[in-house]
């Protein structure tokens, strides 16, 4: 059984990349209930800026505004790298 009574250490960075991948999952799935195709809708996001890309369904549109595009750029570009 693990010791629960230590403390446990969260470094700030992986706390927001954890959030920036649950964002995205959200958004994804807020995308396709409204039939959209997410990869292309975050992409024209991504590239312009402009949030009308993103569904407001399921608050998608205001929570993706939430983190910088440059953040949401470079986890997924570490996410696919370690992927490989």
């Amino acid at each position: 059984m693990a010791d629960r009574s230590s403390t446990m250490l969260f470094s700030s960075k992986d706390v927001e990349r954890e959030y920036t991948k649950q964002l995205l999952k959200s958004v994804q799935q807020a995308l396709e209930e409204r039939g959209y195709n997410a990869v292309n809708q975050l992409s024209g996001y991504l590239i312009s800026g402009d949030p009308a890309y993103i569904s407001s369904h399921n608050n998608a549109r205001s929570n993706i505004q939430k983190v910088e595009r440059y953040e949401i750029i470079e986890e997924l570009v570490r996410s696919y790298l370690e992927s490989k």
